[in-house]
């Protein structure tokens, strides 16, 4: 009886010592779930939800498409959307932004546009004889371009600094964009009559380049009998906010302490060097991309209720990161190869952290 007692009284001081956590191997998982509750995922994992429901109001499908809206909101980043016409670009992008407490603009680039069309200009007032800028429609928090690489050269050289350091600078003054700022583009693809390719100055501005696909049979279907339901009825007005520039802030700034790994660091460091030496590549990615893919990992990682990056969040981000930042040789792209092929085999050559 003794040494059952014995063994009872060990049994219990073991297990009174992992609750603790001292002189035992659990330490790490109880400071694990310590460092999750101190960054709360409930909430930005509830709104992701949320948005995705609203938007299935109207949207089918397109929940990839979806999600990397969602994820370049939260790390404060532009989208790029191309497609061919008639598959939802602009009207996912339209209702994505009614889903944020924020303002809106939408601008229609043309052959014609002009910069101080999109910035704005200066106008003489002559009852205080002195000139006013009035603000274009870049101006909101939340701007869709439709057919962006429809405008010439000059006007999408005037959104190199709106885009990057989020002001306007106009006759020597500065004029700061709100917060938030998210440019939402979409564009036909470069073989389609009457459109200009865009520098890779400017691509390079983009977090994202999503590229839309016809639907299934299925979704098509759904689509068509969907849209006979209706009977002309207008759903996309049911479409309803669900986020604040607040909780929009605060979702930042959780996903800004979500844990990433040496290892993982190392990894994302090792796909981005390989794009500058591949033989299939005539101009790799910049740092830039490095970066970008970091924080579209953390915030995949964080949507999905996780305070650590895993490899797997790496792979979702690589190719809308780095399909619109690396230039095929021109043997490759006479071949068909495209750059998410490219973006493939570099993944499989490099090693997945354990």
């Amino acid at each position: 009886m003794e040494e059952t007692d014995n063994n009872q009284n060990e049994s219990q001081q073991e297990a009174g010592d992992n609750t603790t956590g001292q002189d035992v191997p659990q330490p790490e998982s109880s400071n694990d779930m310590d460092f999750q509750n101190r960054i709360p995922l409930e909430e930005l994992k509830r709104t992701t939800s949320a948005i995705k429901k609203e938007l299935a109001k109207v949207i089918v499908g397109q929940e990839g498409f979806i999600e990397l809206l969602i994820v370049s909101l939260l790390v404060d980043g532009h989208v790029l959307i191309e497609g061919v016409p008639g598959i939802a670009k602009t009207i996912t992008a339209k209702l994505f932004a009614k889903t944020l407490k924020t303002g809106f603009s939408r601008i229609q680039f043309t052959p014609d546009l002009m910069p101080s069309d999109i910035l704005g200009t200066s106008i003489f007032n002559v009852k205080i004889s002195e000139f006013e800028f009035k603000k274009g429609p870049i101006f909101s928090n939340i701007v869709l371009i439709d057919e962006i690489n429809r405008a010439p050269a000059k006007t999408q050289a005037a959104m190199f600094e709106t885009m990057e350091e989020r002001q306007v600078t106009m006759d020597g003054t500065t004029y700061p964009m709100g917060s938030p700022f998210m440019v939402l583009a979409t564009q036909n693809p470069i073989e389609q009559e009457g459109t200009y390719a865009l520098p890779e100055a400017q691509l390079d501005r983009f977090l994202f380049k999503i590229k839309v696909a016809y639907p299934s049979l299925e979704e098509e279907v759904k689509i068509i009998q969907t849209h006979h339901d209706r009977k002309g009825q207008k759903v996309q007005e049911e479409v309803k906010d669900v986020v604040s520039p607040e909780q929009l802030k605060d979702f930042r700034s959780k996903i800004q302490h979500v844990v990433v790994a040496e290892k993982i660091v190392r990894y994302i460091a090792e796909i981005i060097n390989k794009t500058r030496n591949h033989p299939h590549l005539y101009l790799g990615a910049s740092p830039r991309a490095s970066i970008a893919t970091l924080n579209a990992a953390k915030a995949f990682a964080a949507i999905s209720g996780r305070d650590f990056v895993t490899p797997e969040d790496v792979k979702k981000a690589l190719v809308p990161v780095l399909n619109h930042r690396i230039i095929l040789t021109p043997e490759r792209e006479m071949e068909g190869t495209t750059p998410e092929n490219v973006v493939q085999m570099i993944t499989e050559s490099v090693e997945i952290p354990r």
